[in-house]
């Protein structure tokens, strides 16, 4: 099946050269392109991609307007979203989450974890650069969280514990399954099972979660 991908920066190089990297892989199509925000949820709401790949710095509407308006809080059928950009900016990553992003990468990333990153997006999983998600445990370490926690709903398992851990760290479905000796559909299930008891509505809250408990 091929991942369509909508790309949006300000710069046409960089959305020339994003979209050259994409469509170089086998089961990718870049199906449209902006250079501003706005243009960029127009053409996301139109066109239904199963990526969406932003800029944070954009004119009319930033990166992270954008996906909080196509994935965040209160939206009924979210798209996927990655954040793509060149400034390593604590708040910058932690607002693109708390967005809905289900990726963050900088622009030095390279072309295999950007592939990465789209098919994980694709796949309802997320993946965060490893630098990135060092400095979010520094931050969360440091400051704490914004809030208080959310409670979950109902315990959490051990198995689940496990699991939130993995998630946590970046590790996509397929590595859980291998780190832990177990089957992907069980994998999927206790993900589906951890967002039921947490209120969360996709892996990036889920490893959230995690940081602000101090699990991880």
């Amino acid at each position: 099946m091929t991942i369509r991908v909508i790309v949006a920066d300000d710069q046409e190089i960089v959305r020339t050269g994003l979209a050259m990297i994409l469509d170089a892989q086998p089961d990718i199509e870049v199906i449209g392109s902006a250079a501003d925000g706005r243009r960029a949820v127009e053409l996301a709401r139109r066109l239904r991609p199963d990526v969406c790949l932003f800029d944070i710095r954009m004119p009319g509407l930033d990166g992270i307007e954008a996906t909080r308006t196509l994935a965040g809080p209160g939206v009924d059928d979210p798209l996927a979203v990655v954040v793509i950009t060149t400034f390593d900016l604590d708040e910058y990553i932690y607002a693109a989450l708390r967005a809905g992003a289900r990726g963050f990468l900088l622009k030095n990333a390279g072309a295999e974890l950007l592939s990465q990153a789209v098919h994980a997006a694709a796949d309802g999983d997320a993946l965060i650069a490893p630098s990135i998600t060092a400095r979010l445990l520094d931050t969360f370490a440091r400051t704490g969280p914004a809030s208080p926690p959310a409670h979950p709903v109902e315990a959490l398992t051990y198995r689940e514990e496990q699991i939130l851990a993995t998630v946590a760290r970046g590790r996509t479905n397929s590595e859980i399954a291998d780190d832990l000796h177990i089957s992907l559909s069980t994998v999927k299930s206790h993900i589906a099972s951890l967002m039921a008891k947490l209120g969360a509505r996709n892996r990036v809250e889920i490893a959230m979660w995690a940081y602000e408990t101090n699990r991880v």
